[in-house]
């Protein structure tokens, strides 16, 4: 993930963002997923709401992740078959790339 010369983001997608398609295969999941993503975005903007609710930048998430992929590997982590807390989180990232469509234009 971190050698690619591309955006963070676009690393994780790539890797991460087929696994959304699990949600209705597994529908523990979609909760799991869930609780991920509010924990990020409460890292991100612990007080920041917009009327819409919480407002998620692209730089934000960039630099988390970065941050993030660096702890795993400090930690020398491999990825799974199946679920831990590292592919929740690289999961709930995708959710929330794809809701505030953070790859878009």
């Amino acid at each position: 993930m971190k050698d690619s010369p591309g955006s963070p983001l676009i690393d994780v997608a790539a890797t991460y963002m087929p696994r959304l398609s699990e949600f209705s295969l597994e529908p523990g999941l979609v909760a799991a997923v869930d609780q991920h993503a509010a924990a990020v975005c409460d890292a991100l903007l612990p007080a920041r709401r917009g009327p819409e609710g919480r407002t998620v930048r692209r730089e934000e998430l960039a630099d988390y992740v970065l941050g993030f992929t660096d702890r795993l590997t400090e930690a020398d982590w491999t990825e799974p078959v199946g679920h831990d807390f590292a592919t929740l989180h690289l999961t709930a990232v995708c959710w929330l790339i794809r809701e505030h469509d953070l790859l878009g234009a």
